[in-house]
């Protein structure tokens, strides 16, 4: 039997995250960049650190690192000794490299049963993070199956069987893998850069798995900024609506903060479905016209970090004229808005001050100061 919970953290100073049953979708990320020593000296050491900590201020539950070689593992677990956040590594290929990272406080390793070879490497990968109590997450994509499957399905997904149907047999089989050796803290995923074949996997896994098994749910490659996030919510906001998904990451060609302000949106989005109120913060913003007297664009992007920080429920609406102001979004808790050479701070569409423009970075902290207490 599996772990219908699995723990990942929680040893150490690393601060634990429960994913599985009722416990709230836990949002991911992943580094954009190799991690080398020099990433952890000094200032940049000491800005990494910070910026690690800005993710966990705006969502972040998990942070994944390509390990591609001992010295990057060897990097990603000093690292995890700096920060209390759970750091996970990704292993491709040599097992040996995740075997070093068990050596370390890093809190979860994912290998790709594709491409680690033969049965008795991923047992000795078990065997390690069994003693360590880390878990280990199988992780599948459509471009990386195990060879035989990838013949099966063709180049193009078309053969004797297709890739969706490929992808579930690469997870049951690895998971009786995992059940041979007894190894019960697992979670599993499988990814497609189709936002259709992401839905059909997944939808089966839940089914045959019965929840036994966390799932972590996503799209691959699903490309830049714009194309990506559309591609995501397609496939997230489907498969969360109907239950299926336990932690999630939003791949884009973009920057991890963006991947976790994307998963907040899609989680809230599907939370505002049910009628639940959004956890943290949600921003109503109106697109700019020529009517505008407002920046809206640059005044949002300046405030985001700080925004998407807030730990108590608020709505915050930053419009950009009168016509679009405070009655359009009366239902915020606390917005401002431009009228003419002034700007307006208001508190569920009741104007409460009228200041100077140059004054509104100001008079909005105060705002939003006094509304978090």
């Amino acid at each position: 039997m599996f772990n219908t919970v699995v723990k990942i953290g929680g040893f150490d100073h690393i601060q634990p995250v429960y994913i599985g049953e009722n416990h709230p979708v836990a949002i991911q990320t992943m580094w954009k960049e190799k991690l080398v020593p020099s990433d952890l000296e000094g200032e940049r050491g000491e800005a990494l650190v910070r910026r690690i900590s800005r993710l966990a201020d705006i969502g972040c539950a998990l942070l994944r690192f390509a390990a591609p070689d001992m010295e990057s593992a060897e990097t990603l677990g000093r690292l995890a000794s700096m920060v209390s956040m759970p750091l996970v590594a990704d292993i491709h290929f040599d097992y040996n490299i995740a075997c070093r990272c068990l050596d370390f406080p890093i809190a979860k390793i994912r290998i790709n049963p594709g491409n680690i070879g033969v049965k008795e490497n991923t047992a000795k990968v078990l065997e390690k993070a069994d003693a360590k109590g880390v878990p280990v997450r199988i992780g599948l994509n459509a471009g990386s199956l195990p060879p035989d499957l990838r013949q099966k399905a063709g180049a193009a997904g078309i053969g004797e069987i297709d890739r969706v149907d490929a992808l579930v047999q690469a997870v049951e089989r690895e998971l009786a893998i995992f059940e041979e050796f007894h190894f019960n803290n697992v979670l599993v995923s499988a990814k497609a850069s189709s936002t259709g074949e992401t839905v059909r996997v997944n939808r089966i896994l839940k089914k045959r798995l019965q929840s036994a098994v966390p799932l972590h749910v996503g799209v691959t490659e699903a490309g830049p900024l714009v194309a990506g996030v559309v591609r995501n919510t397609a496939a997230l906001y489907t498969l969360l609506s109907e239950g299926v998904g336990d932690t999630v990451r939003v791949s884009l060609s973009d920057s991890v903060e963006n991947e976790v302000i994307a998963a907040r949106e899609i989680i809230n989005a599907v939370a505002e479905s049910r009628g639940e109120r959004s956890q943290g913060v949600s921003i109503v913003s109106c697109p700019r016209c020529g009517r505008n007297s407002f920046d809206t664009h640059a005044f949002t992007e300046k405030w985001l970090p700080a925004l998407y920080s807030c730990k108590k429920p608020v709505t915050v609406a930053v419009m950009g004229c009168v016509v679009n102001g405070p009655g359009e979004a009366k239902h915020a808790d606390i917005g401002v808005t431009g009228a003419g050479g002034k700007t307006l701070l208001f508190r569920y569409g009741k104007i409460i001050k009228t200041i100077d423009s140059e004054d509104a970075d100001r008079e909005f902290a105060a705002l939003l100061k006094e509304y978090m207490k």
